[in-house]
C-alpha cells in the first residue's frame, strides 16, 4: 500500500440523490402542523357538502354586527329601537371588527360573498385552535400526540351535527373552541399538580366567562374549576382551594358581570331580549334523559364501546386525575344540553361542545389503553371500536345528506323571500318606512327598507314578554290594536302558535295578497286595508307575488348552494338573483 493510497480518505459509495431524499423521515416538529392543518383540511371539506348556506338565525348577529360597526350601537338594522336581540357578544364583536376590516358586510372575495367567506373562515380558525388545544393535550401523556390529534379531526369532521353548526355563521365554533381550551388546561393543571396556582385559576374563570358570552349556557362551565378542586380536595388543601375557587369565580364575575350590569342599564334585564322570548323554563330531574338523543344519534353501541374505553383508562391509567379533568366539562356539556329548551332546529345545534369534548377524551382513553394492554387487546379493542363505529358513519352519512337536501331556514330565502318581496310590496303602493311584521328576522334585517317588528320576539321586548308569559291573547291585542303593522307574514308553526292568522281581525283590518294552502290555519302575506288607495295596487301587489314567491320558493332547496348577490342591502328588491 502506497503512501498516496494511505493519505486519501475512504468515500462512501454515492447514494442517489432521489433514494437519499426517499428514506429521509419527516421532522418530528412538522407532525403537529401536519395533523392540525390535515384535521382542518377534513372539516372544512366536510363543511364545502353544505355550499353557501347560512341559517337565518345566523343573519341576525350580521345585522347587529353591521349597526355595531356603523356606529348605530345594539340596533337590528338603521332606525330600529336598541334591543339585545343577540346573544353571542363575543361573535358578534369578532363579525364587526371583521366589517370594520373590510373583510365582511363588504362585497366579494376571491369571488365568494364575504358575509359567507369570513365566517366560515373564522369557524375554520377556530377549529384549527380546538385541534391545537387537543394536541397540547395528548403531548402530555402520548409518544405520538399528533396521532391523537389527527385522529380527534378526522371523528369530528364525520360528525354532521358538529360541521353542521361549526359553518352555520353562528357562534358554535368559538363556543366550542372556549370550552375544549379550558378542559385542556384543567386536564393539563392536574397532571402537573398545578390546580392550585393562580394562573390557572384566573384563566379558568376567564375562559369560563368568554365561553358563557359567546352563548348564554357557557355560564354552567364556571363550575368547572370549582367541581375539579371538589375532586380532588384533601383535608390539607381545603383552605387553598377555597381561595383559588373564589379566584377563579372573581375572574369569571368580573366580564361576565360587567357585561351583565352594561346589559341592565341599556336595557332594564338582566337576560338578552332572545333567551326572554324562548321562556327558558326553570331545569327538572326528567330533563337530564335528554341526554339519551345524542346517544341515540351518535350510535348506542359506539357509545357503550366509548364508555368501556373511558373506564378502561381510568381503571389502569397513571393519568386519570386529568381525565377526570376533562370529564368535568363535558358532564357540564351534557347537562346543559339537557336544560337547555329543546331546540326546533336539525341536527343538534346545542350540542356542539359535546362533540368535541368526547372526541377529544375517547382518542386520548383509546390510545392510553392500546399502551397498557398486551397484543390481543390491542387487536380487540380496535376491532370492537371498527364494529361500533360503523354504523354510526352510515347514520352520519345519511345525516349529511338529509341537511345537505333539507337545510334548516337558510338566510339568502329569507333576504329574498321576505326582505326583498315585501320591499317590492312597499314600492307598489308608493310607500315610505312602513311596518312589517314577520318571524323571520335574520335576512330580513339586512335586506328590508321596512321597519320590522319582529312576531319571534328576539328583537321585540313586548312581544318577547307576551311570549315569556304565554299571553298569547295580550300579543294579539298588541299586534292589531297597538302596532297596526302595514305588512303582515305568518306561516308554518307560527299560525298555530300565536293563531295572529287566525285571529278575526286579520280579515276586519287586511286584504290577502298571497297565500300557502297549510292545513288548519291561514298563512301567507297581508296588506293593512287603510295603505291600500286603490283596487289597482291590490291587483299589482297580488300579481308580482304570484309570480315572484313561488319561484323564490320553489327554489329554497338550492339556496346553500348559491349565495344571494355579492351583498345584502336595505332596500334591494332584485328578483332576478332567483332565475
Amino acid at each position: 500500500m502506497t503512501t498516496e493510497t494511505l493519505a486519501k480518505p475512504a468515500v462512501a459509495p454515492e447514494i442517489p440523490r432521489q433514494t437519499a431524499i426517499r428514506r429521509r423521515p419527516v421532522p418530528r416538529r412538522f407532525l403537529p402542523a401536519f395533523a392540525v392543518l390535515a384535521g382542518m383540511v377534513a372539516i372544512g371539506w366536510q363543511a364545502s357538502r353544505y355550499g353557501n348556506w347560512i341559517v337565518d338565525d345566523a343573519a341576525i348577529t350580521f345585522a347587529y354586527a353591521r349597526s355595531f360597526a356603523e356606529g348605530l350601537g345594539p340596533v337590528v338594522a338603521a332606525g330600529e329601537p336598541p334591543v339585545e336581540g343577540f346573544s353571542n357578544p363575543t361573535w358578534t364583536a369578532l363579525l364587526a371588527a371583521g366589517r370594520l376590516l373590510g373583510l365582511f358586510d363588504r362585497g366579494a372575495l376571491f369571488g365568494i360573498p364575504d358575509y359567507v367567506l369570513f365566517p366560515k373562515a373564522l369557524a375554520l380558525l377556530c377549529c384549527g385552535g380546538l385541534l391545537t388545544a387537543c394536541h397540547l393535550a395528548a403531548a402530555r401523556v402520548t409518544r405520538r400526540p399528533w396521532l391523537v390529534t389527527l385522529v380527534t379531526g378526522l371523528v369530528l369532521a364525520s360528525i354532521p351535527s358538529f360541521v353542521i353548526w361549526c359553518f352555520s355563521g353562528l357562534e358554535n365554533a368559538l363556543f366550542a373552541l372556549a370550552v375544549v381550551t379550558l378542559a385542556v388546561l384543567l386536564f393539563r393543571a392536574a397532571l402537573d399538580n398545578r390546580l392550585l396556582t393562580g394562573r390557572v385559576a384566573l384563566l379558568a374563570g376567564a375562559l369560563a366567562a368568554f365561553a358563557a358570552l359567546t352563548r348564554p349556557d357557557g355560564a354552567i362551565y364556571a363550575a368547572a374549576y370549582p367541581v375539579v378542586l371538589l375532586i380532588h380536595l384533601r383535608r390539607a388543601t381545603l383552605p387553598p382551594s377555597v381561595r383559588h375557587a373564589l379566584l377563579s369565580g372573581i375572574a369569571f364575575a368580573v366580564p361576565f358581570g360587567g357585561y351583565l350590569a352594561w346589559r341592565y342599564l341599556e336595557f332594564g334585564r338582566l337576560l338578552s331580549n332572545p333567551s326572554v322570548a324562548k321562556a327558558q323554563a326553570m331545569p327538572k330531574v326528567e330533563d337530564l334523559a335528554r341526554t339519551g338523543q345524542l346517544v341515540q344519534y351518535a350510535g348506542a353501541l359506539a357509545v357503550l364501546v366509548l364508555v368501556v374505553i373511558v373506564g378502561m383508562a381510568l381503571s389502569r391509567s397513571s393519568w386519570w386525575r386529568g381525565l377526570v379533568a376533562l370529564l368535568v366539562p363535558l358532564g357540564l356539556g351534557l347537562v346543559a344540553y339537557s336544560v337547555m329548551m329543546p331546540d326546533w332546529m336539525a341536527q343538534f345545534r346545542f350540542a356542539t361542545p359535546v362533540w368535541a369534548l368526547a372526541t377529544l377524551i375517547g382518542t386520548l382513553a383509546t390510545a392510553e389503553v392500546l399502551r397498557h394492554t398486551r397484543l390481543r387487546a390491542r387487536i380487540l379493542v380496535p376491532a370492537a371500536l371498527i364494529a361500533a363505529v360503523v354504523p354510526s358513519g352510515v347514520v352520519f352519512d345519511a345525516a349529511a345528506d338529509g341537511f345537505r337536501r333539507e337545510p334548516t331556514l337558510p338566510m339568502c330565502w329569507v333576504a329574498d323571500r321576505y326582505g326583498s318581496v315585501f320591499n317590492t310590496y312597499a314600492d307598489l303602493l308608493g310607500a315610505g318606512r312602513v311596518s312589517l311584521l314577520t318571524p323571520d328576522l335574520g335576512g330580513t334585517a339586512l335586506t328590508s327598507r321596512l321597519d320590522i317588528v319582529d312576531m319571534a320576539g328576539l328583537a321585540e321586548p313586548k312581544i318577547a314578554d307576551f311570549i315569556k308569559h304565554d299571553d298569547l291573547a295580550g300579543l294579539r291585542d298588541y299586534v292589531f290594536d297597538d302596532v297596526k303593522p302595514v305588512f303582515i307574514n305568518s306561516r308554518g308553526p307560527w299560525g298555530p302558535g300565536n293563531r295572529i292568522s287566525s285571529d278575526p281581525r286579520i280579515d276586519r283590518d287586511y286584504y290577502p295578497v298571497h297565500g300557502y294552502s297549510e292545513q288548519g290555519f291561514p298563512a301567507g302575506d297581508w296588506v293593512r286595508k287603510d295603505a291600500v288607495a286603490t283596487p289597482e295596487q291590490l291587483r299589482a301587489l297580488r300579481d308580482y307575488a304570484n309570480i315572484a314567491v313561488p319561484e323564490i320558493d320553489r327554489k329554497l332547496a338550492e339556496f346553500p348552494l348559491r349565495s344571494c348577490g355579492a351583498t345584502l342591502r336595505p332596500g334591494q328588491t332584485a328578483i332576478s338573483r332567483v332565475s
